[in-house]
């Protein structure tokens, strides 16, 4: 299916150094659902989840002259489909005038059965145009393979594949990176993902954050796609014991909302919604306090530094 993004695009080739290290960025707003949400990464002190997002906010403020900072909003909430990110996270993304915006969704719309990937092909395509519309950098993402690491995701495979496709198109647009975690076998390795086997581990999102800033052309601070440290072999009974765990305690409750209509982000906002004031409200990162390059863990609530709110108009 053809979209204003990708048609647009078409008329011209993609430039690879387009994305370059020397491109500042004075702030930054990340949508989605979980994924960019942080889900289960490290527990930070008001009860939310750090996040790729977060790490990769705090690099690019550690980038910033001594005393500048960068403003940055998270609006992800778990549990949320193409067509509410494009309704409840887009408008107001755009509004910020962010210098760099990522775009994650539509893996829960593949995940349900029935899923219409051409309507889910339409809706992010008109997510993205929206956001280059404001005069942001758009950051997308191919879905790491399923299929590798969990029994009887391979239904899942024909969608996948034309979501990868579908956003290797749009990165044709000269705004557009794409970080392509599909290709990434790093993500096989079940320590990247939590107990719950949909979620990022702490690792994980270590990574990601990594390979948005890679593809953003920063240089490497470590190479993101290489294995871990080979692992003990688990026995038979470890291995039932784990997958009993999941069944009850994940599949289980998955299974039981998708059967009610209900979401896990229900009644949930994005980090930086002031549910007292009804919109937005940015943090400002500056270098001050910023992990060192190893990512010791946060010294404080982030988004961190001296962290202040600032007007979101």
């Amino acid at each position: 299916m053809e979209n204003s993004v990708t048609s647009s695009a078409s008329r011209g080739p993609a430039r690879p150094d387009r994305h370059a290290s020397h491109t500042s960025y004075t702030s930054y707003v990340a949508v989605g659902d979980s994924f960019t949400e942080g889900m289960c990464d490290d527990l930070l002190p008001n009860g939310r989840y750090r996040g790729w997002a977060d790490r990769v906010a705090a690099r690019l403020a550690a980038e910033q002259p001594a005393g500048a900072a960068i403003r940055y909003a998270n609006l992800a909430v778990r549990g949320k489909l193409i067509g509410q990110i494009h309704d409840e996270q887009i408008g107001e993304a755009a509004a910020l005038r962010g210098d760099l915006v990522t775009l994650a969704g539509g893996l829960n719309d593949v995940l349900r059965p029935g899923c219409d990937v051409d309507r889910v092909e339409e809706l992010l395509g008109r997510s993205a145009t929206a956001l280059l519309d404001s005069g942001a950098t758009v950051v997308l993402f191919t879905s790491t393979d399923p299929t590798r690491r969990l029994a009887g995701s391979a239904r899942l495979l024909p969608a996948i594949m034309r979501m990868k496709a579908f956003v290797e198109g749009v990165a044709a647009h000269p705004r557009v990176a794409v970080v392509d975690l599909f290709s990434a076998p790093c993500f096989d390795d079940r320590r990247l993902w939590a107990e719950d086997r949909l979620h990022l581990s702490p690792e994980g999102h270590r990574r990601v954050a990594e390979a948005v800033l890679e593809a953003l052309g920063r240089p490497a601070a470590f190479d993101w796609r290489a294995p871990l440290p080979a692992a003990a072999p688990r026995g038979r009974v470890e291995k039932l014991r784990s997958d009993v765990r999941w069944l009850g305690a994940h599949l289980g409750p998955w299974i039981g909302r998708r059967l009610t209509g209900r979401s896990s982000g229900d009644g949930r906002t994005g980090a930086h919604y002031d549910a007292a004031l009804g919109r937005i409200v940015p943090t400002t990162i500056t270098w001050l306090g910023m992990p060192a390059p190893a990512e010791a863990p946060w010294p404080q609530e982030p988004p961190h530094g001296a962290a202040a709110p600032v007007d979101g108009r």
